[in-house]
């Protein structure tokens, strides 16, 4: 989740540009006599409450007209020193007469992490309230990056429009000629935003494990590495039309070869079907309730799945019928959520459910 970004071209994509930018301060306070622009006192009430649900600490995403296209999912962040448009959103909008032009200057999140955008591109952007409109051009930062927001608009066009954003009060407001123009914020779509962005982040993380890889790159043991991917790996026959094991596709010949060797003379050590699971100890695959005597059991929540995942529950649950780990219990309600506890001290092991 990109919650706030510096960096990228602030007055300029080169070293002398950026200096520029940091002295215009200082020839500000040698020469203060500047004119301000006389814009309407732009404030928040209570009324701008109406239809919020409170409390809240929803991120503000609006709808906002960038080169003719409706564009939702605009996060409104004050901490971006650039305006962000996501090359899907970009691909999408399948513009003509706009080239993109390229850029050296990286972004930086919050946590330190650089990233090289794509390039630069000028759109028209509207900000409007019915017969209220603003429309200037605003350069974007082009980011191919996972995301769930359709851009981000940051400091420079906030800067622009001389627009004020209210978090709370989920409203972007803006000078129209002698009026103020008003913006509102979308709440129920910065919640799923907000989900499916935590989602992103998770399946990201899941492709990372702790682990050694075998290969001819040598890694510490600790190191986060990549899970092999598909086409990262090459399958073998250790018996014919049975018993097929997946390789690195990395590994050097020799290296290779004494793998598969091993692997064909230990080959009945492995566990190729739930039913050769046979004779394990129940001590290594029993669940433990430490439960405390006298407590009152407390109901969870009935959980549902959808239909591809109840088929492979019901597979895995046949499988261990099948090899005789797991036997049924009937209760006066469905059977789910299947944990399989020790029945006592003497052993044996029962099937239990939540429901």
């Amino acid at each position: 989740m990109i919650n706030m970004i510096s960096g990228g071209t602030t007055d300029g994509d080169s070293g002398r540009a950026r200096k520029a930018h940091g002295r215009r301060l200082e020839n500000f306070e040698v020469n203060s006599q500047l004119s301000c622009p006389t814009d309407p006192n732009i404030s928040f009430g209570r009324e701008d409450l109406k239809d919020v649900l409170v409390p809240h600490n929803d991120p503000l995403l609006v709808t906002l007209t960038i080169a003719n296209y409706d564009v939702a999912h605009i996060f409104v962040d004050t901490g971006s020193s650039v305006n962000i448009i996501f090359k899907e959103t970009l691909d999408q909008m399948k513009l003509e007469g706009f080239e993109l032009d390229p850029i050296t200057t990286e972004l930086y999140g919050f946590t330190g992490h650089a990233l090289q955008p794509l390039g630069q591109i000028v759109l028209p952007l509207s900000l409007e309230n019915g017969e209220q409109r603003v429309i200037k051009m605003a350069c974007f930062t082009v980011v191919d990056a996972p995301s769930s927001f359709n851009g981000i608009l940051g400091r420079p066009a906030l800067s622009d429009f001389r627009a004020v954003a209210s978090t709370y009060h989920q409203k972007l407001k803006f000078p129209s000629g002698r009026e103020v123009g008003v913006v509102r914020g979308d709440q129920k779509a910065a919640r799923l935003c907000y989900v499916n962005e935590v989602k992103i982040d998770a399946k990201k993380k899941r492709k990372e494990v702790g682990m050694v890889s075998v290969g001819r790159t040598s890694r510490v043991l600790g190191q986060k590495v990549l899970l092999m991917s598909e086409e990262g790996h090459e399958k073998v026959e250790l018996s014919p039309g049975a018993q097929i094991v997946k390789l690195a596709a990395d590994l050097g010949p020799s290296v290779k070869q004494r793998l598969v060797d091993s692997l064909k003379k230990n080959k009945n050590v492995f566990a190729w079907s739930v039913s050769e699971l046979t004779g394990v100890n129940a001590e290594i695959m029993v669940h433990r309730l430490n439960t405390l005597a006298g407590v009152r059991p407390i109901k969870q929540k009935k959980r549902h799945f959808g239909p591809e995942k109840d088929k492979v529950i019901k597979k895995e649950v046949d499988e261990l019928l099948e090899a005789g780990h797991i036997r049924e219990v009937q209760f006066p309600t469905w059977l789910s959520n299947v944990v399989l506890v020790p029945k006592s001290s003497s052993g044996g092991c029962v099937l239990i459910s939540d429901t």
